[in-house]
């Protein structure tokens, strides 16, 4: 579709636990849209696997369905990526206070964590937002994402540890 479209990419990329195209939105947001890779090739091992490597054009092109109809049904966000100003703030608030785990990090720059073994919910880096200020009102800016907990038990025990962080 973005092709039919017209709609410049930035980039694509296998992360061997998934394939990805990047665009930008008229906001200047990056958009990730990609597809898992089967779990069992990858459970247990992203901090091994994961990297970026060269995506097979010719390949996804021949996969790809038309005409385009919308996303399919089932479609979800599988995950958000943070320009973050603070790596470690970042990890502190995700891994103490939320309970996800690092799945992977990369010193000062940039983290991926999730829960439930998966290869990451939330990629947090500083690559285009070190030493920025934080967005201001009447700017487009990500407000909140809702996180899907399993059941109230997990939720409360979330929400007994942002109140025990001050929040």
């Amino acid at each position: 579709h973005a092709l039919d479209a017209r709609i410049p990419l930035d980039g694509l990329g296998d992360h061997v636990v998934s394939e990805a195209i990047y665009l930008t939105d008229p906001d200047g947001h990056g958009i990730e849209i990609y597809a898992d890779r089967d779990r069992a090739t990858w459970d247990g091992r992203v901090a091994e696997l994961m990297g970026t490597f060269a995506v097979d054009a010719p390949d996804l092109l021949a996969a790809r369905e038309a005409p385009f109809e919308g996303l399919p049904a089932g479609t979800t966000i599988g995950h958000v990526h943070l320009r973050a100003r603070d790596i470690p703030a970042t990890v502190r608030f995700h891994r103490d206070v939320l309970g996800w785990d690092l799945v992977m990090g990369f010193g000062p720059q940039a983290a991926f964590l999730s829960a439930g073994g998966y290869h990451h919910h939330i990629g947090a880096n500083t690559w285009q937002s070190a030493g920025q200020r934080a967005g201001q009102p009447g700017e487009a800016r990500l407000l909140f994402a809702t996180i899907v907990l399993p059941d109230a038990a997990a939720r409360d025990a979330v929400l007994e540890r942002v109140r025990a962080d001050g929040g």
